[in-house]
This record gives C-alpha cells, structure tokens and sequence, in this order.
C-alpha cells in the first residue's frame, strides 16, 4: 500500500482508488483506468479480505489526514465525511458476511464480470486483443465467487432461494442453444484474431455453464428453507451502505404509504383524461395496444437518443450549464440476459467512452411510450447522465472517489427521479398518456419503500390500506400488491420482486433520495426568496459530488 503520510483528506481517498483498482479492475474499466483491461476481480474470500485491508488501512490513515494543514477547508471536511461514512459502511458489510451470500440478478459479481465486456472499446486489434486475455480470466474470477458462495453456506450464510433461481434462470439465457452470449459477444471481431477470441469465449462460457450447473445442482439444495428476507438487523445495516445514513424505517414506511395515496389520487384524474372512469392501470393497459407506440428494437433505441438529444438542447442554457462531453449520451439496447429494468453506466473520465443509457428488451419489438419517455428523463437527461458526467468533469476539482466509487445509492437515484419531477414541472410531460406514465413510475418508487421495508422486517399492513389490511407483509403479498398497482407486465414485477429481495435496502432510496433533493431545493428557495436562481442552484448541486442523505440536505440548503 502505498505511503500515505502528509496528504490531505482528497489525496487520500484518490490513493484509495488507485489501490481499489488494482484489486477491482473493473473499477479500473469504467473509470478508464490503464492497465486494467485484460483482468478481473479476485471474488475469493481472500480477495474479499485484501478489499477489507485497504478499507480499514485507509481509515487508519484518514486521521491523520484530518489533521494535516488545510484538512479544514469546506471540500477536505465534506470528502473525509464521505470517506468515513462509505468505508464504516462497506467493513460492516464484510464483516457480516454479506459478500458470501452475494447472489442477485442485478449486483452479484457474476453480472459484474459479464457488464464490463460491454463497456470495453472494440474499435482495434489491441482491444480485442484484450478481450480475449480478459475472457480467458473469467473462469478463474467466478471459481473465486463460487468459492465465497460455498463458505458462506458453511459459515451459515445462505442467499435467498429466490435469488439462486432467478440467477440460474438468467445464466441459461446467456447459454443459449442458439449460441452463447460471450460466443455472440466475440462474433464481430477481427478475422486475424478469430481463433484467439473463439477460444477464449468457449473458456468463459464453460465457466460460467459450470457456475450455473453448481448454483443449480449443489448450492440451490443447500439453501433451500431459507428466508428470501433479511429481517430488522441485516436491512438496517444494508440501508446504511445504500442510503448514506441510518434511517428511521418505520418513519420510512410510512412515508412510502402517503406517497402511495398521494400518487394513487392524482392518477385517477389523469387516467379520467383518457378512459373516463376507468381504473390508472386499465388504463395503461389500455395504452399498452391503443397508445403510441414505436415498433422494433432499432426503431426504439433511435427514438431514444433521439429524446434526449432534444432534451440537451432545450435544457442547455435555460436551466442548466452544460459543459460541450456532457452533450454526448448513446442510447443502447441491453444485452440478453439482462434483468427489466432500464440502467445507465457513466462515462470514462477521459471522456473517451461516453455515458450510455441501456434498454432492456425483455423480448419485446414493440415498446409503448408511455413510461418510456419519464423513464428516459430518469436514465438519460437531465438524470443519471447529466448527474454523473458532471461529476467526471469536476472530479480533478473534488477527488476521483467523491465522483465516482464513493457515489452514494440514494443521492444518485434520488437526482433521477427528482429529474423526472423536474421535467413534469417544466411542462415536458404534456399529454395525458406521457404524465399518467410518469406518475406510474412515481408510484413504483412508493411502492418500493412500502413492499422493500415491509416485507424484510415483516411489517403489518396499516388498516387504512387498500390491500391485505392488519395482515403482514410477505414476498407473495408484495409481489401482488405490486402487480395490482403497476402498469408493468408481470415478467417485469417478478424481476423487479427477485432484486428487491436481493438487494435490501437499495429500492427504498429512489423516493427518499428524492425527498432530500426536493427538502434541499425547497430550504436554499426560502432562504434566497427572489434572488434564488434555480439554474445555478442545480449546476451547484450537480458539481458536490457524492453525498449520502445525512449529509445532502444541508450542503443543497446552503447552496
């Protein structure tokens, strides 16, 4: 490790990247970091014990960094905090164990290893090249994370059942008969590399076919009995590291249920606009066949980018500064295999690669826009892109762990849906089937606080609920209070059901992130009356770097 006496508290954490990537190359693949293309993580417990290390080394190292000259300055004290608070939260989760039940169709290092392919440049020999030596690591990686799999059964730490089927359901997509993804993944390389790359695709998906057949085979029974939920003390301690702060989860959950009324009321007057009398999510269904539509896959992702290059440049200028790399966002199709929900990974900070919102197909060719077009302000503009490029163009200003592996669950998605609310105030959402999809996925961030909190700790259902009342929650009845109020197919609702279960404490942060933007915004308005400027408060927000919900408010409300 490297030394790290006399530096200051961003100095630092930036050394703590560093060091991460050795460890991480993934980490290093998305920050553009050289010399990171051709490996993988180490997901062995000892691989997870040397991530450990690093975490309690710097730590120990950050006291003495607070009391270095200048460690007083507003930007040390704010990047220590982030650096404290994310590091307590990571060891607690180590040292619980948690990363040998790391099984989850959306977070597990199994996706983790296949993700980084699609971000890795293919425009010459040499990348492929690299491809290929990154491919031929993939065995040995995922032999590490069935390993920490297994002493975490032996130590008494199983996955949730639910989850262990959903991932082996996914790893037999990516096995096709028709063809393997890495097989699929390869296919467009260079001929003069074509055997080195065939060959290095066959190891990787024996690796992961024999990933699956174990999950399949040996872990599912070995897990089987035990609880899809985590109870009180493991989601607390989850909702930490997600959240940023140690929240109140039964205030939490009874946020999540006035939001649901709230929401549940203004879309019976929107729904009213377009089937009068009609139930909001028969009429969505509604919209699903007689709404407009887009047809085909290309067709779709053209349409994509093509909202949120009209969103840049009517947003430049009138209520945000928008530096010229921010202005480049790629709309891309997810690959197979994929769970359903849309994502976006940020750019490199070079800028090289740009920020690239993903669309999950989920076999479909023809895509309603209703919810796509608040779900594209949320992934694209003015949300996670505009968020996290800017954070890559001030990350020499702050620290590259404040704008990148420091980032904060909840701040993030929290900027995302404040950004789908922002767009409905300024007027975007102008018909009657974009804001009635707009307001479906606000309730999916509300029901989400309700059914994540109340069927983990097995909450009671209140008795003015429209659903189920005084009885307590369970993973069937969440996963039928959502289908009852979503306008989602339910291929979808199960996949989304499957990820809350195995990722704690993360759903809830969308709605509470939320909150402390609009708690933040709403505090620096009062303060500043006539001479606030919502432009420049949101390009102040956007440049601050991660923060988790202790800290956001008051930095939003001094802006």
């Amino acid at each position: 490790m490297a030394d790290t006496s006399n530096v200051l508290p961003r100095q630092l954490a930036d050394v703590y990247v560093d060091e991460l990537i050795a460890l991480d190359p993934i980490i290093g693949t998305y920050l553009g970091a050289p010399g990171s293309s051709t490996r993988l993580p180490d997901y062995s417990p000892q691989g997870l014990a040397e991530q450990a290390e690093l975490a309690r080394h710097t730590l120990a190292r950050l006291a003495e960094a607070e009391r270095a000259p200048g460690a007083d300055a507003a930007g040390e004290r704010r990047c220590a905090r982030l650096l404290r608070e994310r590091l307590t939260a990571e060891l607690a989760v180590h040292e619980a164990g948690e990363q040998l039940r790391a099984v989850s169709s959306l977070l597990s290092p199994v996706h983790s290893v296949r993700s980084v392919f699609t971000i890795m440049p293919t425009a010459t020999a040499a990348d492929w090249s690299d491809i290929a030596a990154r491919l031929r690591a993939v065995p040995a990686s995922l032999a590490g994370y069935r390993a920490s799999l297994a002493e975490g059964v032996e130590r008494g730490l199983p996955a949730g059942p639910r989850q262990v089927a959903e991932r082996v359901e996914l790893l037999d997509e990516w096995l096709s008969p028709e063809g393997s993804w890495f097989a699929g993944f390869v296919a467009p390389g260079p001929e003069a590399l074509r055997a080195e790359l065939d060959d290095a695709a066959a190891l990787a998906t024996g690796a992961v076919a024999e990933l699956r057949d174990w999950l399949r085979d040996v872990y599912a029974e070995r897990v089987a009995g035990a609880p899809d939920v985590v109870g009180r003390e493991r989601y607390a301690r989850w909702a930490r590291y997600w959240n940023g702060t140690d929240l109140d989860l039964d205030e939490a959950y009874a946020y999540g249920w006035s939001e649901f009324h709230r929401l549940r009321a203004e879309m019976v007057r929107e729904a009213d606009r377009i089937l009068p009398g009609a139930d909001p999510w028969d009429t969505l269904r509604h919209l699903d066949t007689q709404g407009t539509v887009v047809e085909g896959v290309e067709e779709v992702r053209v349409w994509l980018q093509r909202l949120m290059d009209e969103a840049i440049e009517q947003l430049d200028g009138t209520h945000f500064e928008l530096a010229d790399p921010i202005k480049r966002v790629e709309a891309m199709i997810a690959p197979s295999g994929s769970s359903a929900a849309p994502y976006y990974t940020a750019p490199s900070l070079d800028f090289s690669r740009p920020g690239r919102t993903w669309l999950p197909t989920m076999g479909q060719t023809s895509f309603p826009v209703y919810d796509l077009v608040s779900t594209w302000y949320h992934e694209g503009v003015p949300g996670h892109h505009l968020q996290l490029a800017q954070w890559v163009l001030v990350a020499d200003e702050l620290s590259r762990y404040q704008t990148t592996v420091g980032g904060v669950s909840a701040n993030m998605e929290g900027w995302a849906l404040y950004a789908e609310r922002l767009m409905d105030e300024l007027g975007y959402l102008d018909t009657a089937e974009t804001r009635l999809g707009y307001l479906d996925c606000q309730m999916l961030r509300a029901v989400r606080v309700i059914i994540d909190i109340g069927m983990h700790l097995e909450l009671e259902i209140p008795a003015d609920a429209p659903f189920h009342p005084g009885e307590r929650w369970t993973p069937e009845l969440a996963e039928e209070f959502f289908q009852r109020h979503s306008g989602r197919p339910p291929e979808f609702v199960g996949s989304e059901l499957v990820r809350y279960l195995g990722a704690p404490g993360q759903a809830i942060g969308y709605k509470l992130g939320e909150r402390a933007w609009l708690r933040g915004r709403d505090a620096a308005r009062e303060a500043r009356g006539a001479g606030f400027d919502a432009k420049k408060w949101h390009m102040a927000a956007l440049s601050l770097g991660s923060l988790g919900l202790d800290d956001l408010v008051a930095e939003l409300s001094a802006l």
